[in-house]
């Protein structure tokens, strides 16, 4: 679960390696995939707080790395207090609302409406930022959210189907990018991922501590750690890739995470998605990919201008 674009992606990356960029992207998008998967498995038989504490506590351990490689404890300097700890807030919110969800839809949908993230961004932006968004912009939201209600089916359903907690997950997860492109102007990454994996880490052991804890079988330990290390690891490697290539090189490559998303759902749970869902995912990534483009475009050319 990762959808993550800084005012600093938009902009030039910090080297131009497309090559390194791409094999980093596709590796994230192949270790966040795998990631989702074992939440799912993990779901159906362990409560969602108790995922999210081997998410983030075993996560730590490559960002702790990551920063002793980048310059040690200097880079957690906390720079604006109340909107780090909002970012940190609606992130853990996302990840607890995309996690429950995952237990109880296909992969490939769920993934498909956390892709709707662009779409709210747009929307957001225009509420909270006051930008000005063209015809051409509208329209691919429109539609987007077209493509979002085919998939999601509208119903008292919505609840036990997963739809709705997977929504509020993409809402969160917009409103926490926009966050990021301005924290992100005066904080490393590397200080805004610590800052909020450690939130996770906190309010998923006091859920623990009231909600309570089922000790793991077997086998469940190993996917319980390989929650958090996968998620760590694609969580840098996207970053990385965001460095060393151009933003309209590298994003668009997300969406392959629907069709890995699909592939592993259909090799573990025989999971395969009817005719409206795949209308609905078609719009969804048609719509995103036009959104992204024009943002670019819209950027490329504030850049001329300025």
């Amino acid at each position: 679960m990762a959808l993550l674009i800084t005012s600093k992606s938009l902009s030039s990356p910090e080297s131009d390696a497309p090559i390194l960029g791409i094999g980093a992207m596709l590796i994230s998008i192949v270790l966040f995939s795998a990631m989702d998967s074992m939440v799912k498995w993990l779901g159906s038989s362990y409560p969602t707080h108790q995922i999210m504490f081997f998410r983030c506590t075993v996560a730590m351990v490559p960002i702790a790395v990551i920063i002793s490689m980048r310059g040690g404890i200097s880079l957690l300097r906390i720079q604006a207090p109340l909107l780090l700890s909002l970012r940190c807030l609606l992130g853990v919110t996302a990840m607890g609302f995309a996690f429950y969800a995952f237990s109880l839809m296909r992969l490939a949908d769920g993934i498909a409406i956390l892709h709707t993230t662009p779409l709210f961004m747009t929307v957001l932006s225009i509420v909270f930022l006051k930008e000005r968004v063209g015809v051409h912009r509208w329209a691919a939201v429109i539609a987007g959210f077209i493509g979002m209600l085919i998939v999601v089916r509208p119903s008292n359903s919505m609840f036990d189907s997963g739809s709705f907690y997977m929504l509020v997950a993409a809402f969160c997860i917009s409103c926490t990018t926009i966050l990021i492109r301005h924290l992100s102007m005066r904080s490393d990454p590397v200080n805004l991922t610590f800052y909020f994996t450690m939130t996770g880490v906190v309010i998923s052991s006091i859920a623990i501590v009231f909600l309570g804890w089922q000790a793991p079988l077997g086998r469940d330990w190993l996917f319980f750690i390989a929650v958090g290390l996968l998620g760590g690891m694609a969580q840098y490697l996207m970053t990385v890739s965001y460095r060393q290539a151009q933003i309209s090189t590298v994003a668009p490559l997300k969406y392959l995470s629907i069709g890995f998303g699909g592939v592993i759902a259909y090799l573990v749970w025989a999971e395969l998605p009817d005719l409206q869902s795949l209308v609905g995912i078609a719009i969804i990534v048609g719509c995103g990919l036009y959104t992204l483009h024009r943002e670019i475009y819209h950027n490329r050319k504030i850049k001329r201008h300025s």
